[in-house]
Order: structure tokens, then C-alpha cells, then sequence
């Protein structure tokens, strides 16, 4: 089976979490896992197979050093 390793939904970027889930069961407690982390998800069947990808959100930005005058 080829994976894509990027999937666009609704033009927010998705990385493919590297692992090819049996059952629906399986790829939906590693799907809460994820969220429980603060990743969205995105779960897709391909060849009878379960595929999820994640993506998170920067949601704050830390910047080091002086502020430029």
C-alpha cells in the first residue's frame, strides 16, 4: 500500500503518524491519545486499513533575547 505522508483537509496540513492501524478500534485510541496531547486528527481507511494523521496548532510563540529598539 503507498501512504502519502501529507494530507491537505480544508487546506490545514496533516503529517501521517507512520503507522498502518488493523482496526478502527486500534487507530481511534491512538486518535484520543493524540487529541489528549492537543493534535487535531484525521483518520482515513485506505485498502481496508486505517491511516491517521495529526497536526498541532501554535497557539503561542516564545521569543529569546532582547526586542529589537
Amino acid at each position: 500500500m503507498e501512504v502519502e505522508s501529507v494530507r491537505y483537509v480544508d487546506k490545514d496540513k496533516y503529517m501521517w503518524d507512520g503507522a498502518i492501524y488493523e482496526t478502527r478500534e486500534e487507530a481511534e485510541g491512538k486518535k484520543t491519545q493524540y487529541e489528549a496531547n492537543n493534535f487535531q486528527t484525521q483518520l482515513f481507511e485506505q485498502e481496508g486499513k486505517y491511516l491517521l494523521y495529526s497536526r498541532r496548532v501554535v497557539t503561542e510563540i516564545v521569543l529569546e533575547g532582547q526586542a529589537p529598539s
